[in-house]
């Protein structure tokens, strides 16, 4: 039972990162924190290892088939992303999780108050 609810858990980000760009961080780490019983910690390592694989491709694909992709950039955010992310990762386990549960928390806040507020 478990593994069918991770498998809609992913299919359920997925649906979300082809149709809005969010999933992982937005939707997969809170379900694992308050439906599956994960530690922060283990919540963030463990939607990073999903993106390990080129879980985006067909998304990107289709986006990319519209003229919604800008290569250069996307290459540069990848790089950023792939020496950001080890810097991050490394800050993160060294918080307590009280305190990175927080970190998260504040960053979705601010996320959705510049989204909502946006002209």
């Amino acid at each position: 039972m478990e593994t069918f609810a991770f498998l809609v858990l992913g299919l359920a980000a997925g649906v979300l990162s082809g149709l809005v760009g969010i999933g992982g961080g937005i939707l997969v780490i809170p379900a694992l924190v308050f439906f599956f019983g994960f530690t922060q910690h283990q919540a963030q390592g463990t939607t990073l290892a999903m993106m390990i694989p080129p879980i985006g491709i067909l998304a990107a694909w289709a986006y990319y088939q519209q003229g919604h992709v800008d290569l250069r950039v996307a290459l540069l955010l990848c790089a950023g992303f792939f020496i950001g992310g080890f810097f991050g990762a490394r800050l993160a386990v060294t918080l307590s999780g009280p305190v990175i549960e927080k970190v998260f928390g504040a960053v979705l806040l601010v996320v959705a108050l510049r989204m909502i507020f946006a002209r």
